[in-house]
């Protein structure tokens, strides 16, 4: 509370920096829509639709940067993996709108959006698809979960009455999603239509 009381004070820059935040941390953190939902909560006042704006954008910003971070880690990633990443890096750069679909589907759904940025990270990805499509999305899905915030919030936290629990099962899941990612062997994928694992060894320590 004392953290939304802090940054509520400064209105929608505030909310802004708080997503910023929230979006540039790889891991530990609640979802975004939770955040910006309680925001709302707390003050009814807020336009929905320029909040959810400046939610999208914040959160965007933040997960540029933690692309960029997750970059500087990518040569300690095992070189099976790293072409892998590779192949698929290669195979949505051909596609007209592949980042933009995917970057758009993470962005309006639940899905951990924290890993799918350190894979981009890690793949390298460079193209405006990644930040328009993610940004589009959250707009949508954060004007949905802030207009129906009583209804879907309250039940989420009911479930899980421990955040920290909360917290670490959706990044759990995340991290499971980017081990699954990176070991699928996507050459044979794309080619062959046929899914095989390559070894899981992500890191090369």
């Amino acid at each position: 509370m004392d953290i939304f009381d802090i940054f509520g004070e400064y209105s929608y820059f505030g909310i802004f920096l708080v997503l910023l935040g929230v979006n540039a941390s790889p891991i530990l953190m609640p979802p975004s829509w939770i955040v910006l939902t309680s925001f709302y909560l707390l003050d009814p006042n807020l336009n929905i639709f320029f909040l959810a704006i400046v939610g999208a954008t914040g959160a965007t910003i933040g997960r540029y940067f933690l692309k960029r971070i997750s970059g500087l880690f990518r040569k300690f990633v095992g070189e099976e993996q790293k072409s892998n990443l590779d192949i698929i890096g290669d195979y949505l750069n051909r596609k007209k709108y592949g980042y933009l679909i995917a970057s758009f589907l993470f962005g309006a759904t639940p899905l951990p959006s924290n890993m799918l940025f350190i894979a981009y990270g890690l793949m390298r990805a460079k193209s405006i698809g990644i930040y328009l499509g993610f940004w589009v999305g959250r707009v949508i899905s954060y004007i949905i979960m802030i207009y129906f915030g009583n209804a879907v919030l309250r039940p989420f936290l009911e479930i899980f009455e421990d955040r920290l629990t909360g917290i670490l099962l959706i990044d759990g899941v995340g991290i499971g999603v980017l081990v699954i990612f990176a070991s699928i062997n996507w050459t044979v994928l794309i080619t062959k239509k046929k899914i095989k694992f390559v070894k899981p060894k992500i890191w090369r320590f």
